[in-house]
């Protein structure tokens, strides 16, 4: 019994001491950035903009891994499942807490088998329209819906994604009733708005920006608290009446659960760090996003209160679950 109970208490020792001693270590190799989305989007852009500075903070190479399909799901599982020693990482994005509440069933979970080390960026949306719509302002808009229920549509790049669902909470909180009309993206939902097939259409800021810069779409409100550099005028749907709304497409980095605290720390500090130097921002400026670093505990908080919302969200719209 004293043998056992000698062994038993060296092995305790031993991962108490294994733990500092693999922070101390760490990184041993190159580390794999998961990208849960095909190269281009703004999920890949975001992390080979954020790769090479916290690479040369911790002293090895991140490689970013592109792991496209079902909705992030492939990629966010591969990252959850990972070997938890701070060599897998995942760039994660909005959809790990939308798919949470539309997915039925998921092979993880996000706040149990993900640690949130910091948000990174995000990118605003832009609720547009078509210039031909009598409604020239957001008031004129909601008076016009309202008017009207059930007659006038919104386009969303397919059903159940984070714009049907930001689309379907601005409608709750505006009190109009549109009808959906889903689209295999957003490239053709602007296309179908340019032609008058859809009323409104709630798109990330960087493809609506040019067709609104040139007339082409009349830019109704920003969804972000804030409103966006590029167009100075518009302003946030919250200044003008909307309370409490706020939705942006965010980027954020995890790993998997059961990283060594010392690990996330460190990969904490080299990555914020990065997303306050004046070269990484304005890269992300030049690329419509803004960089949105926090502690880890924060980063946990804000995906928590996500999951909430959207959580929400689906129950007063009687979405149905997939």
């Amino acid at each position: 019994m004293f043998r056992i109970a000698c062994a038993s208490l060296l092995a305790t020792l031993c991962v108490l001491f294994a733990v500092p001693a693999l922070a101390d270590r760490y990184p041993e190799r190159p580390i794999r950035m998961i990208v849960p989305f095909a190269p281009g989007g703004g999920t890949d852009i975001t992390a080979r903009i954020l790769a090479e500075p916290v690479g040369q903070a911790l002293g090895e190479t991140v490689v970013v891994d592109n792991r496209p399909g079902a909705a992030s799901i492939i990629g966010s599982e591969i990252a959850a499942k990972s070997t938890p020693d701070g060599h897998t990482l995942l760039l994660g994005t909005t959809s790990l807490t939308v798919n949470a509440v539309i997915y039925r069933k998921i092979p993880f979970d996000v706040q149990r088998d993900l640690i949130a080390i910091t948000r990174v960026t995000d990118q605003p949306s832009i609720l547009v329209a078509h210039p031909s719509l009598p409604a020239k302002t957001f008031k004129d808009f909601i008076a016009l819906v309202r008017s009207q229920p059930g007659k006038f549509t919104f386009g969303t790049p397919g059903y159940g994604t984070a714009t049907h669902l930001a689309s379907e909470q601005l409608l709750q909180k505006i009190g109009a009733d549109m009808v959906q009309v889903p689209f295999r993206g957003t490239g053709p939902a602007l296309t179908a708005l340019l032609s008058k097939e859809i009323t409104v259409y709630v798109s990330t800021f960087a493809s609506a920006l040019p067709h609104v810069k040139q007339g082409r779409l009349r830019a109704y409100g920003v969804t972000t608290r804030k409103r966006a550099g590029p167009l100075p005028d518009v302003p946030s749907l919250s200044e003008v009446g909307v309370e409490g709304y706020e939705y942006a497409t965010w980027y954020g980095l995890f790993a998997p659960a059961g990283t060594p605290q010392n690990i996330i720390n460190k990969i904490n500090k080299a990555a914020v760090d990065a997303l306050r130097s004046q070269k990484v921002l304005q890269t992300f400026e030049n690329q419509g996003l803004n960089a949105t670093p926090t502690t880890p505990e924060q980063f946990a908080e804000y995906i928590a209160s996500e999951r909430r919302k959207w959580t929400d969200v689906v129950r007063v719209a009687k979405i149905e679950q997939r």
